[in-house]
């Protein structure tokens, strides 16, 4: 099971998808996440947290 904790912002939307560029680390990889994953008033500029395999909203 993933136990890892990330935080992302959402750097695109493109449709269906979204780019999410890693804060937590240093990285220039950009994920392409489908959108039914992530919460529903995910916008661009959203900041993101992972854990437990699920994406919620930052404040």
């Amino acid at each position: 099971m993933n136990l890892e904790t990330a935080t992302y912002i959402v750097e695109s939307i493109d449709g269906d998808y979204a780019n999410l560029k890693r804060t937590d680390i240093e990285s220039d990889d950009l994920k392409l996440v489908a959108r039914a994953l992530l919460p529903a008033e995910t916008v661009e500029g959203s900041k993101l947290k992972y854990e437990m395999m699920q994406y919620e909203i930052m404040d």
